[in-house]
């Protein structure tokens, strides 16, 4: 695996200037998150920074991957491509930049649809990415980020629900693993 230094300085070639704003604020929150639960805080700001490396693929390119390398598409993915960026960004970690930690692969695959029985690591990059400094169009986005320092199950859980009552109300398709991952954390944290 590359030096972080190293991956970012490549990242910043293959993202747009808002785009790598944004994994930078990702790399950070997941390290404070990663310090809040004890977990790894190197594996953290690898998955921060790279969860979002083939966001700027164009769709047709990210099916293409797909295609080629086996990696498979669901219905919402094939309808909604720009889904894709995870499960190709976690292609493009391996590929690219050399990760191999299963756990960095598993966070930035997951990081758009989240998944039932989510590692720690999973978690703290699909929280941080929602709440980011630079995001600020997010649901409950004050209430969320207070939260996720609190009970990480909770904050995740939360997003889970507050991003599907937002799917349901727009054009966009909601992939299955949104809705499982959600069903699954709702046991979890309601029972």
């Amino acid at each position: 695996m590359e030096p972080l230094m190293k991956m970012k300085k490549t990242l910043a070639k293959y993202l747009d200037a808002n785009r790598f704003e944004h994994t930078e604020g990702v790399m950070y929150t997941a390290a404070a998150l990663a310090m809040r639960y004890g977990e790894d805080l190197e594996k953290a700001q690898v998955a921060g920074l790279l969860h979002d490396c083939a966001k700027c693929i164009p769709d047709a390119k990210k099916i293409k991957i797909c295609l080629k390398n086996k990696i498979t598409m669901t219905d919402a993915e094939q309808k909604s491509p720009f889904l894709l960026h995870a499960k190709v960004g976690a292609y493009i970690a391996r590929q690219k930049y050399g990760v191999e930690d299963p756990e960095i692969l598993s966070a930035i695959a997951c990081h758009t649809t989240g998944k039932p029985a989510m590692s720690q690591l999973d978690k703290i990059i699909f929280i941080a990415d929602y709440i980011e400094p630079m995001r600020s169009k997010a649901p409950n986005l004050a209430d969320v980020r207070k939260l996720a320092f609190e009970d990480i199950d909770l904050a995740l859980f939360k997003i889970l629900s507050d991003t599907l009552a937002y799917l349901r109300n727009s054009p966009k398709h909601i992939d299955s693993m949104t809705m499982m991952a959600y069903e699954y954390y709702k046991e979890q944290v309601l029972d």
